[in-house]
């Protein structure tokens, strides 16, 4: 198909969008930051574009809680469009903010049988905004966004990512699906991580990223669109870090996607 396009969605605190808009150009997308309120009036707009993308930041200040008043206005105003544009075979990508939202329109992640969410980003267990680099590790081939990918090294920033499901039988149910995609390690040696830092919010089965059903749908908290090139690494001026950053090939296996 022709280059695919990609519309970023953004709100009053979003401050990640212009990153995340050059990780698919680079990519080899075409992207389009799109305020939230024209969406919502012309919510067929969704449908010229292949991939839905929810950057980070702080949407509306987190005045209720992490991404409650997007998630909110999606799940009232726009989730005829949004499944539509799912059920079409495109993608959805959220980070950070971007996956707060996700997770709160019940997008990601189906309800259980009460209609009550199954699964929840709650405060960090340190009741600290976390802001450092972490070590990740990817489960199963699912998720279209993880395609090729073993390990990545990338930054956080939040304060609400601590991945809690309603009980036990939820993230067993999960994981065997192979919807828990994305955990936080210890070390590049891919070690389970067993305290914090490593897991810098104390998520449940170190849970960095899930994916949906269809694995065309990705939340995760860590920002790709932070480490694209070597020089985004923390330490590159001392010889580390990947070139291109390990956070490009997120973006390219969305685009590889419509190839």
């Amino acid at each position: 198909m022709a280059q695919p396009k990609a519309l970023l969605l953004r709100s009053p605190g979003t401050n990640c969008d212009l990153e995340t808009a050059y990780a698919f150009e680079q990519s080899g997308a075409s992207a389009d930051r799109v305020h939230l309120n024209r969406l919502l009036e012309k919510p067929e707009l969704l449908h010229n574009y292949q991939i839905l993308a929810l950057s980070g930041g702080f949407s509306y200040g987190d005045d209720i809680s992490a991404g409650r008043i997007v998630g909110s206005l999606m799940r009232h105003h726009l989730m005829d469009a949004v499944k539509r544009f799912h059920d079409d075979g495109k993608l959805i990508l959220g980070v950070c903010n971007g996956f707060q939202i996700l997770i709160k329109t019940g997008l990601l992640l189906d309800d259980d049988e009460q209609g009550l969410p199954s699964s929840t980003l709650a405060w960090n267990d340190c009741q600290m905004f976390q802001d450092r680099w972490v070590n990740l590790r990817t489960a199963g081939e699912k998720c279209v966004f993880l395609k090729d990918i073993d390990q990545m090294y990338l930054p956080v920033a939040h304060a609400e990512g601590r991945f809690v499901a309603r009980d036990e039988a939820t993230l067993d149910r999960l994981e065997a699906a192979g919807q828990l995609c994305l955990t936080y390690t210890a070390n590049r040696a891919g070690e389970d991580c067993v305290s914090f830092p490593d897991n810098p919010n104390g998520a449940q089965r170190h849970v960095a990223g899930v994916c949906d059903t269809t694995g065309r749908i990705f939340g995760l908290m860590p920002h790709p669109e932070r480490y694209i090139d070597r020089t985004h690494h923390p330490r590159w001026t001392r010889g580390e870090g990947n070139s291109p950053g390990d956070g490009l090939k997120v973006f390219e296996n969305a685009v590889e996607f419509f190839a």
